[in-house]
């Protein structure tokens, strides 16, 4: 915490800043506005609320002095459809306060929007079927929890890691990793059993790609587990054509529509019509929807990177100074009959 007191993340200028008007005593009341140019999901109201609260305030010699009960801050809330230009947040009170934090609530409100708001849309292609955060591979291992939440926030089902799900006491899920049927020299079904051994009471989902032949593998784990196997997951390297596949296209590498739904053939015929079908590797809204439009009988989407790229900038402007409009050339202050005082 002290490293954010101290201004060891903020943008020197605002560290500048914040020394000359302390050296002058100078204590003048604003309000900052913060807003995006998007369409968004918003998300990190409450981490900036928690910013706000922990970080408000001046140092007097080695002394924290904590001033957040002098801000007054008016938001909208975490899960609101914003739109382009759209007021978010106001945060009023002596600028020497909180002058240290703009590049922190900023990239909160960046980070946790863009997450929000790449998974509702994810979320919305998949039309009703659940969507498995599965996120936690695509960047710094630190921004799994707040990630988590963002997606949680989104309309994901379920996350993958403890850390996805610390903030709102979900529960990962997953599937068993390529890596444990490598270890069992390549054989699918020693690893399932491994695992339903291990773990009896999670429901079985396994990686059936392994070999490249995911429906003959799907079936000859159904046939070994029966009602044990909650569902398969195809995971097809998009560099890679499945062996059903070869004799139809050669172009058709990775998980394909055509792909699922021989899965899905092969286990209704065989008398596995229960086991479910995840699917994962390059999803992302306008792959869904294909699969959608097709009616290919996917019954939960693993979605990773997609839910990660992009942006969603955020921007901070003074807007008024001791109680009257005063902003740079392009920015006024607006109100937002659905803000609510936060603090």
């Amino acid at each position: 915490m002290n490293h954010i007191r101290k201004g060891y993340y903020s943008a020197v200028y605002f560290n500048r800043t914040k020394k000359i008007l302390q050296n002058e005593e100078d204590n003048t009341p604003v309000t900052m506005q913060i807003f995006q140019r998007n369409d968004a999901i918003l998300c990190g109201v409450d981490e900036v609320t928690e910013l706000l609260k922990a970080g408000s305030g001046y140092w007097e010699r080695d002394t924290w002095i904590t001033c957040w009960k002098k801000l007054r801050v008016i938001s909208l809330c975490d899960g609101d459809t914003v739109t382009s230009k759209e007021p978010v947040m106001h945060i009023s009170g002596p600028y020497m306060y909180f002058a240290h934090l703009e590049s922190l609530y900023l990239g909160i409100f960046a980070r946790r929007t863009l997450v929000a708001t790449n998974t509702r849309r994810v979320v919305e292609a998949a039309a009703g079927k659940p969507v498995i955060c599965f996120a936690d591979r695509f960047d710094h291992f630190l921004n799994q929890e707040g990630d988590g939440y963002a997606a949680h926030l989104g309309g994901a089902t379920g996350v993958c890691t403890p850390a996805q799900a610390s903030w709102w006491d979900g529960t990962p899920s997953g599937t068993i990793p390529h890596a444990l049927i490598a270890v069992n020299d390549g054989n699918t079904i020693d690893a399932a059993l491994q695992f339903a051994n291990n773990f009896p009471d999670v429901p079985l989902i396994i990686l059936v790609d392994y070999t490249n032949d995911c429906v003959g593998i799907a079936l000859s784990v159904a046939k070994r587990l029966k009602k044990r196997l909650w569902a398969v997951r195809i995971d097809t390297s998009l560099d890679v054509v499945d062996a059903s596949l070869k004799n139809v296209s050669r172009s058709a590498s990775g998980v394909t529509p055509m792909l699922v739904q021989n899965v899905r053939n092969a286990l209704d015929q065989g008398g596995f019509s229960w086991v479910k079908i995840v699917v994962s590797g390059g999803f992302n809204p306008d792959k869904i929807r294909l699969f959608e439009r097709m009616k290919i009988p996917v019954d939960i989407y693993g979605v990773g990177s997609a839910l990660l790229k992009g942006g969603n900038d955020f921007t901070a402007d003074i807007v008024k100074v001791r109680g009257i409009h005063q902003a740079k050339s392009g920015r006024s202050y607006r109100t937002n009959k659905r803000f609510h005082q936060i603090l």
